[in-house]
């Protein structure tokens, strides 16, 4: 035996080294921070690469929208108060609402379109609102990360477009979904619409879990090409609530099927709690001291050209596949705690509950009849334009322009450096084009209609500009 210890010896450190690699691999190749909490407690039920920190992309809404609604409790501005879009809000790369500068929105209405269809120019018309400017209420977003105990957390912008600087992690993002619940019940309800409509375009919540996971209730979704795909999201069982965060999922519906493992893990562990060693409280994860992994060549890079855009149009079965067995097991461990539910991926596949979706407008307030006629007359603006195989509805008063085709092109060459000089730049001359309404534009238009009358067949391709021209006048 002693003879054979120096042969063993060599081989058990190699057997050890093996085994430690086995372990440190998949969470190195693992590009996911997941992480799930009790609401009311903040007692940590699962986490995995929580306090990495992570670009939060449409997540930053969530501060956003905190902020505003906060000064909205403490009266400073009203849900009814207009806001004007100006020239650096229009100017915003998808998602947006696409309105032309010079259209004013409530608070309210522009909340419910930021958080459904999580739209930038909304964002910004919020931030430049409240704040003054898109720096100013950037100062605001980060006072109230360090009060609230974001401390991984710094903003840029009020949207989550690419800017260097704007970083969170999946800790700070739970910390921010407890204070939402906690410090604003009375506005809970911006976070969890199912549907909007504007006019005739309908457009439904990027968050998959609305409307088909039992109890879910919240939050945000986002997605840049660095970033993955993330979500924050909430659901109540039996009067149990639990916050689940996803950062760096590979497409729209993973991100959800992640959150609604983490969801259904959570709420079959309750019972079994005083097994697993406790990680304690969310604010006391301790944070990791890196660089936020840049994710852009897997999400954008290569065949994936996707726009820097929440609306994700990818819902592949090879997505769903790929979460097989982490379902199969998580049911298999319930079996004996409750019912058998539907795995995630069969959930999500279900169309959403049936819902009506909550009319926005622009202008003042409006209720009954009144809201009903804006409606109409919202509808009235809009026209279907036609996109290849896809039929879309644009506004009539915002010609597609460069701004509209964007809305198909999106921001994918965009990256962290190269949209952080825009916002900046954008952001020193907030409210520069507010006093400047675009009245005269259709007058202007009228102009050209002399020559094409004049000379109708002199030249054939001159005379087609004024024709177009002339539809907004007539």
């Amino acid at each position: 035996m002693h003879l054979l210890r120096p042969l063993l010896r060599p081989s058990l450190k190699w057997i050890l080294a093996v085994t430690m690699l086995a372990v440190v691999a998949p969470r190195m190749a693992e590009a996911e921070a997941l992480l799930v909490i009790e609401a009311d407690s903040g007692k940590v039920l699962q986490a995995d690469n929580a306090t990495m920190p992570w670009y939060p992309a449409s997540l930053s809404k969530l501060m956003t929208a905190y902020v505003t609604l906060a000064a909205v409790k403490q009266g400073r501005v009203s849900l009814d108060t207009l806001i004007t879009v100006s020239p650096t809000a229009a100017a915003q790369s998808p998602s947006k609402m696409g309105f032309r500068p010079g259209t004013q929105v409530t608070v309210d209405n522009a909340l419910k379109m930021m958080l459904v269809k999580s739209a930038n120019d909304m964002a910004v018309v919020l931030a430049e609102g409240i704040g003054g400017s898109v720096d100013g209420f950037a100062g605001m977003m980060n006072q109230t990360a360090q009060k609230l105990g974001m401390t991984q957390t710094s903003y840029v912008n009020p949207n989550g477009l690419p800017a260097d600087g704007q970083i969170t992690s999946a800790r700070d993002m739970a910390i921010l979904a407890r204070a939402i619940i906690r410090d604003l019940p009375e506005y809970e309800y911006f976070v969890h619409i199912p549907s909007i409509r504007f006019g005739r375009r309908v457009t439904a919540n990027f968050n998959k879990l609305i409307g088909r996971y039992p109890g879910a209730d919240g939050f945000k979704t986002g997605f840049i090409c660095a970033s993955g795909y993330n979500l924050v999201a909430s659901a109540t069982r039996d009067g149990k609530r639990l916050i689940a965060v996803v950062l760096g999922a590979s497409s729209g519906r993973m991100r959800a099927i992640r959150a609604a493992q983490l969801l259904d893990r959570g709420f079959a562990n309750n019972g079994l709690a005083w097994l697993k060693p406790s990680l304690g409280t969310v604010d006391n994860l301790v944070p990791i001291d890196a660089s936020p992994p840049n994710l852009r060549e897997e999400m954008c890079g290569g065949k994936h050209k996707r726009p820097a855009s929440d609306e994700d149009q990818e819902d592949t079965v090879a997505s769903a596949g790929s979460a097989g067995g982490g379902e199969t097991n998580m049911n298999f461990f319930a079996a004996g705690l409750q019912a058998a539910m539907p795995k995630p991926s069969e959930l999500l596949a279900l169309p959403a509950a049936a819902s009506e979706p909550v009319i926005v407008y622009t202008g003042p307030t409006k209720t009954g009849a009144a809201l009903i006629a804006a409606a109409a007359a919202d509808s009235e603006k809009m026209q279907p334009v036609k996109h290849g195989k896809r039929t879309r509805v644009v506004i009539k008063i915002n010609k597609p322009d460069a701004e509209t085709k964007g809305d198909l092109k999106g921001d994918a060459k965009s990256d962290g450096k190269a949209a952080a000089k825009p916002a900046r730049h954008a952001a020193a001359k907030p409210d520069a084009a507010v006093a400047k309404p675009l009245a005269n534009k259709p007058a202007a238009a009228a102009k050209p209609e002399k020559p094409a009358a004049a000379k109708p067949a002199a030249k054939p391709k001159a005379a087609g500009k004024p024709k177009s021209d002339a539809k907004p006048a007539s």
